[in-house]
């Protein structure tokens, strides 16, 4: 778009300047005064043309838009795949020595079970062989280890005139109790005396008559201190049995002879035990024991004009008359 404007004129033409435009120079008036003079155009510049800019002003329109429901997409699983990885051969490895592991452990328990088993039937036959030589062994008599165990525990006792034989079989609070026959001391217990004396070896011990039996041949004496006593045996004895024979025949102190159990035998006196073991004068109130160093009775008298036939009185019978079994 072009602007108007006024354009420059001399200032000595005297003449009013005329309106114009560049239309004006294309058609010129008919004018003589402009024919006669010539016309100097003043030259027309051409303004550049500066366009304003036009911004428009945006137009903001809302725009609703349906909201589209969509359904939810269901998440997709994927089965875990099998990593593959270096280690998967270790692990393998040691899972193969572990069972191989287990299973030796298995058969070393199941070794040691058996074994254990085996062992145990090997204990049990053991133990019944072992029951069965014992029982062998304690029908074995062996006469030595009897007399040396039991040696130490019977006496010669001298009463007066008279000496036989006496055995301990209990003790308490220091003192000794021993049986011996009534035969022995009885010139002794007649006489209103109670003190006789035990003889072993240099031993000599005083001891007392506390208690007799005339009827059962029985004598109790006390010796006022500690002596070895002999186990006494339960139950009656045997035909067959091997016994010892322990005293001082004719005064012969530590003197032993062996036989065997003939009968047990039940007489108008009592009890008697039948013995063939060889015995004399001086044995009367020796103890016989037998294999398990225990005694089963009193040596008391032999058949005259007879060989092998002795007698004694029972043990059980000499503790139930005088009561001087046990530590009483």
């Amino acid at each position: 778009m072009s602007t108007p404007f006024e354009p420059f004129t001399p200032a000595n033409s005297g003449r009013r300047a005329q309106e114009w435009n560049w239309q004006d120079d294309q058609y010129p008036a008919q004018d003589p005064w402009s024919q006669q003079q010539p016309v100097y155009q003043q030259p027309v510049y051409e303004q550049p043309v500066y366009q304003q800019s036009v911004y428009e002003q945006p137009v903001y329109q809302p725009v609703y838009q349906q909201p589209v429901h969509e359904q939810p997409v269901q998440p997709s699983y994927e089965p875990p795949r099998a990593r593959t990885s270096r280690y998967k051969p270790i692990v393998i490895g040691l899972v193969v020595a572990l069972v191989a592991v287990s299973g030796w452990q298995a058969f070393r328990v199941e070794s040691m079970i058996q074994s254990s088993n085996d062992l145990a039937e090997a204990v049990s036959s053991s133990q019944g062989r072992t029951d069965e030589l014992e029982k062998k062994l304690t029908s074995v008599f062996d006469s030595e280890g009897i007399a040396e165990d039991v040696l130490p525990s019977v006496f010669r006792v001298r009463a007066g005139e008279f000496t036989g034989t006496a055995f301990a079989v209990s003790q308490a609070n220091g003192r000794t109790s021993l049986f011996t026959n009534f035969h022995v001391v009885e010139e002794v217990w007649d006489s209103g005396d109670k003190a006789i004396t035990l003889e072993r070896g240099n031993t000599r011990i005083n001891a007392t008559i506390v208690k007799v039996s005339e009827g059962k041949d029985l004598a109790l004496l006390r010796a006022n201190r500690e002596i070895t006593t002999l186990k006494v045996a339960g139950g009656k004895v045997k035909s067959g049995q091997q016994v010892m024979v322990v005293g001082a025949p004719l005064g012969l102190e530590d003197s032993v002879t062996t036989g065997v159990i003939s009968a047990f035998r039940d007489t108008e006196d009592g009890p008697t035990i039948q013995f063939d073991a060889p015995i004399n004068p001086g044995n009367s109130g020796g103890p016989v024991v037998d294999s398990k160093r225990q005694v089963v009775g009193l040596a008391t008298a032999k058949a005259r004009d007879a060989e092998g036939i002795g007698l004694a009185i029972p043990i059980e019978v000499a503790c139930d008359t005088l009561g001087g079994c046990g530590n009483s």
